[in-house]
């Protein structure tokens, strides 16, 4: 995470395994039942994740390109 590049797929990362980790019922209540704190912020990044699934993967997709052609 010392670079944007690092910045950017570790946020991808966190968005993409919130909103797996919410289409799971058992671990939706056990992990994402929090609003404050670190559940939190991974609640939020769930939410994102369900909403914008499109942009999100799109996104990864475009990410992985760049990682694997551009550096």
């Amino acid at each position: 995470v010392y670079s944007l590049d690092g910045l950017l797929v570790f946020g991808l990362l966190l968005v993409c395994t919130c909103a797996y980790l919410r289409k799971v019922p058992r671990l939706r209540t056990w992990l994402l039942s929090e609003r404050r704190g670190i559940w939190g912020v991974c609640h939020k990044a769930a939410v994102i994740g369900t909403r914008l699934h499109v942009a999100v993967s799109v996104s990864c997709v475009v990410m992985a390109f760049y990682i694997l052609m551009g550096k």
